[in-house]
This record gives structure tokens, sequence and C-alpha cells, in this order.
């Protein structure tokens, strides 16, 4: 990923220096276990986990000429080393190295995005709070549709994150998995117990079967989820962005001193913030799509899958790091405009409380068909001639003697639209 979305965490975690150093740690927790059961001696104990290293320039070297990126790994370790070096990589294939420190990187870097997702939570709950009894209208295919309250947008933002965060959880432990069982799966050079031993150290789970390589339904389950996670925040960006139109101007997205919305235009204040993350949403999902296609590899493994994880997922999990830490502070700093979201309400001459007219109408002994066809007809005058809804009611000759002044005054309270909102925070957790 760009140097733009990556945080200094992701980049150490998924630099090349972490990448060796956490080779190197699958190096050792094997010499710690050949040693546990006498394979080594004390004295090429003591070297190897004295002396062993590695320096990055070295290896790329070394990989120049190999053209092995663990191979390479392995021959500069062996250069800080005697003859207890024989040691090293004893027993194991390339990709036992590989995707058991893949296994510890992600497990890192999951770590630093689920203490991200917490706080993200945080922010939520505060603006579902915030504005729990903020009325608005709801707006359905873009249009004015009933009254509902501002609270409650995040209050479903809130509930789908606790899904999502649940999900994370789960799928994280797949992807935070080891392996040790040889070139094609057997464990015939190292027994079953060595993954076991190996994998307990580096406190990550080991897989039950595999062949040179974990199965990627792994990785694929796992990116799923990083892209669910994806679209929940370009959902609350896409709401940021509608509610920040200039004909709308519900909220705005925080403007500092001297930034600029437009190198033409100096009244631009653009909502940019959230823009961004729905495209950055875009490339997680077509990161998924490749590495969907790496489920299917050749035999007990070829490397199709190599190239794609070293771009697509170290990318898909950094990316979505810098997602998670915008939104939150985006929406941390979001300016909202109660003010604004009553004027909507009212910019449409009461038609929108025509299901409560409609439903006192069938309380009253109307069916769903006449009541409807009485109000639709003032509903669009009202809309078209700048007229007041109720006002037209009023002048029906049926509809006219029917609700008395007060009864239509009670038709415009925002009481009526709240009394499920408390329930409806209750089931959310709020």
């Amino acid at each position: 990923m760009i140097d733009r979305y990556s945080s200094k965490e992701m980049k150490n975690i998924f630099s090349l220096n972490n990448k060796f150093r956490k080779y190197l740690d699958v190096e050792l927790a094997l010499i710690d276990y050949l040693y546990s059961i006498n394979k080594i001696t004390n004295e090429e104990y003591e070297k190897i986990k004295t002396n062993a290293n590695f320096d990055l320039e070295g290896i790329l070297n070394l990989e120049k000429e190999t053209k092995h990126d663990v191979i390479a790994f392995t021959r500069n370790v062996s250069s800080y080393l005697g003859e207890e070096k024989r040691w090293i990589h004893y027993g194991l294939t390339s990709t036992d190295v590989v995707d058991t420190a893949s296994a510890v990187i992600y497990k890192e870097a999951n770590d630093i995005i689920y203490t991200k997702l917490l706080k993200l939570k945080e922010v939520l709950k505060e603006k579902a709070l915030e504005y729990k009894t903020t009325p608005c209208i709801g707006r359905t295919h873009g249009i004015h549709a009933d009254i509902t309250f501002f609270g409650l947008k995040w209050a479903l933002y809130f509930d789908e994150l606790n899904r999502d965060l649940d999900r994370f959880l789960s799928v994280r432990k797949d992807l935070e998995t080891g392996k040790i069982s040889g070139a094609v799966g057997t464990s015939i050079y190292l027994p079953l117990e060595a993954q076991s031993f190996i994998c307990n150290k580096l406190n990550i789970n080991e897989a039950n079967i595999s062949t040179q390589v974990l199965q990627r339904d792994r990785h694929a389950f796992y990116i799923s989820t990083l892209s669910l996670i994806g679209g929940l925040l370009e959902k609350i960006g896409l709401e940021i962005r509608n509610l920040a139109r200039t004909e709308v101007h519900e909220v705005s997205e925080y403007f500092s001193k001297n930034q600029k919305g437009s190198s033409a235009m100096p009244h631009k204040h653009n909502p940019i913030g959230s823009e961004n993350i729905c495209g950055c949403a875009r490339i997680l999902r077509g990161y998924m799509v490749s590495i969907y296609e790496d489920m299917a590899l050749f035999h007990e493994r070829d490397i199709s899958h190599s190239s794609v994880e070293r771009v697509a997922l170290a990318d898909a999990i950094t990316l979505l790091d810098y997602m998670i830490e915008r939104m939150t502070k985006i929406i941390s700093s979001l300016i909202v405009y109660p003010s604004n979201m009553l004027k909507n309400i009212s910019m449409t001459n009461n038609i929108i409380f025509s299901q409560r007219v409609l439903t006192e109408l069938i309380n009253l002994g109307y069916s769903r068909e006449k009541a409807y066809d009485l109000i639709q007809p003032l509903a669009y005058e009202a809309y078209e001639n700048n007229i007041d809804f109720f006002e037209l009611i009023k002048k029906n000759k049926e509809l006219g003697s029917l609700f008395s002044n007060d009864k239509i005054e009670s038709f415009k309270t925002f009481d009526f639209y709240y009394q499920n909102v408390e329930k409806i925070y209750k089931k959310v957790g709020l």
C-alpha cells in the first residue's frame, strides 16, 4: 500500500525486517523443540540461541543469487553460526516457515485493527446517545418518507459493527494459524508434536491438516470479513456525503482553519474524508476476488497464491487499518445541524404526516384503499402547489369534519415517533 494510506504501526509490521524476524522466531522455536527432545546438545542449543541472527542486506544479496527468499534467509542465519548451523531449518519446508511466520505477523496486525474497531465502537455509541432524541427526516429512495431520529442512524451502525466484531474475532483465529508438516503435509521429518510445540511457543493456532501450505479458505474468509467492515465504513461515509449536500446540510465534516476545498472555488467545503473511505472500500472488494482465487492450487501446492498475498492481503489489512482510523476521526469531529434537520422536516408542507392520517382513518373504520385514495391526491396537491397538507384536509368535504384543530396538531408531534426508540436502543445494547 502507498505510504499515504499506511500507518507507522502497519508499515513496521509488514516490513521486510519484521518478516525475517518472524522467520527467525519460527526457526528458534524449532530449535527449542529439538532441544526438548534431546535431538541437539546443550552446547549447540546455547550457541544457536545466543548467536542466531540475520541482516537484511545480506539476505537481499543472497536472494539475487538463489532466487529464493527463504534459502537466502537460512543461509544468512547460518553465516552467524558454526557447525551447529546444521539444525537450522531441520525437517522444515519453506512454507512451514512462511505460513507460520505470517500467522504471527497477521496476529500483530489484527491486534491493532481490533483495538481501533473498539475505538470506533465507542465513537458510534457516543453519537447514538448524543442524538437519541434529535428528530430528522427519514428518506427512502432518497425521498422524504417519515420522521426518524438522528441517533438511530448511529445505533444502526453500532449494531452492525458489533456483528463485524464477532466475525472478526472468529475469522482472525483461522488466519492466525501455523503449520509444520513438511513438503507435502505428511510430517515425516518432524513429528506432529513439533507443530504443536512451535505454534504454542508462538502463541498461534495450529492446523489439523495441511499440504505444503495452509489451505487458503482461511485467507478468503478473512478478506471477506475485512470487506464487510469496509462496507460498513463505506455506508457511514455515503450517509455523511448525502447529508452534507448543500440542499440538505444536516452534517458537515470538520474543516480546519487553513484547509481548502477547491483550487478554483474558495467557498467549497467538501466531504473528502467520507469520499476517500468510499473509494478505499472499492479497493478492498477488489482484493477479495484475487484472494478467493488463491484457494485452488495445483496438487499439494504451487506459488500462484504467493504473489497475490504479498500485495493484496498485506495491502488490505493496512488499508482497513487506515480506513477505521480515519472514519473514527471523521465521526468524532462531525458537525451536526439539528436546526437544519427540523427545517428539512418542514420543507414539504407536512405531507410527511400522511401515514399518520392514513392510520387514523383506518382506526375510524375506513378501508385502507379508500383512506389511501382520499389522502394521496391531497398530498400531491400540497407538494406540487406549495400548500399546507393539513389546510387541504380541513377544506376537504369528507375529511374536514373528522379532525379537530387539536387532533391535527397532535399529528405533528415528535413524541409519537419516539415511542419505541428506547426499546430499540436497549435491543442493540445502548
